[in-house]
């Protein structure tokens, strides 16, 4: 018996070894066409460990945290395929984006060798490089379809945005602030022909970037800083935290100013300046797109659980006893159904004998030299 028809029957795969039944993995739910496997779970739970140590949180807190979040491990799970799946009805395809993004982290790693790279990948995540890009691909298609579907439909009016920002006026009182995005071309170690090369290859970026094309994106793809991956943003800067040279080249300037490339020691430099506020009250069309991020979000998160429920009552989902979905749609069947049980058969030679006799075909007949069954008995564990 192959090992996918024994995760078909007994709902985990098994592998026989005389009467001892080894248990390989478990299935706990079953979404649509696809299963949730233990080792799923007990993977995602390793990860939210990892993030909340990597958020400063150790012992009492850490416990406390795991235990609150453990219980929706399983819904997140589910709401990712459903929503996958739900890409895949809509027709939505990443495979650009997937490639474009493994080209940015392979460009930050330093590393141009595929193999290596791909090697590094595994390292680091403990993962197959093909389980990292598609976990890759389940999280772009996840967002794509939560923005086309959810966020598109979601609209901020100009009257709620004026309302806000009339009852909460204090928190708009500004210090004289400038935020800025780079690129950076980095020098380091290049001789004068590569340098001349960078220099062209920099006015060349400014040139695109004033004709419109998004600075973000520039940073991404051409830029050597570490804020590449944040599209080249950098920190605010009040007065006098800047350089004099760049101050001088960005402080009066307004926003969306993109700067000639700057030489430094390291390389050249080029700003666009993002945001500049004044010091004061701001006025509302300064903070009009703050107002509405802060509206959109309470109005958002409930949109995306009506829009998961909604999925789940469609779907086909069956739950293992045990675990627990806490995303489940109000009066959705989930009872988990066990498949059709193997059970234990005997059969005795006088049975054998009484049975009607059949002709034997050709390619039934035992290959010679193969050893006949047993009379023994059989189980699959379920």
């Amino acid at each position: 018996m192959s090992l996918k028809v024994i995760l078909g029957l007994a709902a985990c795969g098994a592998l026989l070894r005389g009467a001892d039944i080894v248990v390989i993995e478990e299935i706990i739910a079953k979404v649509n066409g696809d299963i949730i496997t233990r080792t799923e779970i007990e993977r995602s739970r390793r990860a939210l460990e990892a993030d909340l140590r990597q958020q400063g949180l150790t012992g009492v807190q850490l416990q406390r945290a795991l235990k609150e979040r453990e219980p929706s491990l399983l819904r997140d799970r589910i709401d990712q395929l459903l929503l996958v799946n739900k890409a895949k009805e809509l027709n939505i395809n990443v495979d650009s984006e997937i490639s474009r993004r493994l080209a940015e982290i392979q460009k930050q790693l330093n590393e141009p060798d595929t193999d290596k790279f791909q090697r590094i990948v595994r390292e680091q995540t403990g993962m197959s490089f093909e389980d990292y890009k598609n976990d890759m691909r389940n999280a772009m298609l996840t967002e794509r379809v939560i923005r086309q579907e959810v966020g598109s439909q979601i609209n901020i009016s100009r009257a709620e945005v004026q309302k806000y920002y009339e009852e909460h006026k204090a928190e708009f009182v500004r210090e004289e602030k400038i935020y800025l995005r780079e690129i950076l071309l980095s020098t380091e170690g290049k001789d004068e022909q590569a340098v001349a090369q960078l220099e062209k290859k920099a006015k060349d970026l400014v040139a695109r970037a004033r004709k419109g094309e998004r600075f973000a994106e520039l940073a991404r793809d051409n830029s050597d800083s570490k804020s590449a991956q944040d599209g080249g943003f950098i920190d605010g800067y009040k007065r006098g935290e800047l350089s004099p040279q760049i101050e001088a080249l960005v402080w009066d300037k307004g926003r969306n100013h993109v700067t000639d490339p700057i030489r430094l020691p390291n390389g050249f430099l080029i700003l666009k300046v993002e945001e500049q506020h004044k010091a004061g009250q701001a006025p509302l069309e300064e903070v009009e797109g703050e107002i509405q991020n802060r509206l959109y979000m309470p109005k958002f998160q409930p949109k995306i659980r009506e829009y998961l429920t909604a999925l789940r009552e469609s779907a086909f989902l069956e739950i293992k006893p045990g675990w627990v979905d806490t995303g489940a749609a109000p009066g959705k069947d989930t009872t988990w159904k066990d498949p059709a049980q193997l059970k234990p058969e005997t059969i005795t030679k006088e049975e054998v004998a009484a049975q009607p006799r059949r002709k034997r075909l050709l390619w039934l007949v035992p290959i010679p030299g193969t050893k006949k069954s047993s009379s023994s008995s059989k189980t699959v564990k379920m």
